[in-house]
């Protein structure tokens, strides 16, 4: 029996298998460049000054020191000891906040899609890329917050119940 259909195998020509390889290479980096310019934005937090414990949730409230800079060094906002909600501010501030730990300080840049995108906010342009110094001092859960609120509630209504009783004897 003869086989008729088998193809001899041809010598690989000098420097194919280089060539093979390299372009195995360039279609490895060029899919790596499409996956990653598909990656969504994200934030940058870099510490300056280590905190300890927890970090905030979602849920919770802080209490931190900021200052706001635009790319040109211009500052656009800052504050000290200011309470906020971080289901409430953009979501590059929340997702830095909950990286961080009480008591630390750190450098934030946030890329405008998760700040204020395409629309101009004040003296922050649009597509503008942001950048924030914070010290996250405390934070607390909003059940905590409504718990201290409900209990200063019933002190004041207590003292002026008590200033409403004692009036005053001729």
């Amino acid at each position: 029996m003869t086989e008729i259909t088998r193809v001899p195998l041809q010598p690989i020509a000098k420097g194919a298998l280089t060539k093979i390889w390299l372009g195995v290479a360039a279609v490895a980096l060029a899919a790596g460049g499409i996956a990653y310019a598909a990656l969504p934005p994200t934030v940058h937090v870099e510490t300056l000054t280590a905190g300890n414990g927890e970090s905030p949730t979602m849920d919770d409230v802080v209490l931190i020191n900021y200052k706001g800079t635009l790319p040109d060094g211009k500052v656009f906002d800052q504050a000290e000891q200011v309470p906020m909600a971080l289901g409430e501010v953009v979501p590059g501030f929340s997702k830095a906040l909950v990286q961080m730990k009480r008591g630390g300080k750190y450098k934030v840049e946030i890329p405008s899609e998760l700040a204020y995108g395409d629309k101009a906010v004040g003296d922050i342009p649009a597509n503008t890329d942001l950048t924030f110094e914070i010290e996250l001092l405390d934070f607390k859960s909003r059940a905590e917050i409504e718990q201290q609120q409900r209990i200063m509630q019933q002190l004041q209504q207590m003292q002026a119940q008590q200033g409403a009783g004692a009036a005053p004897q001729p």
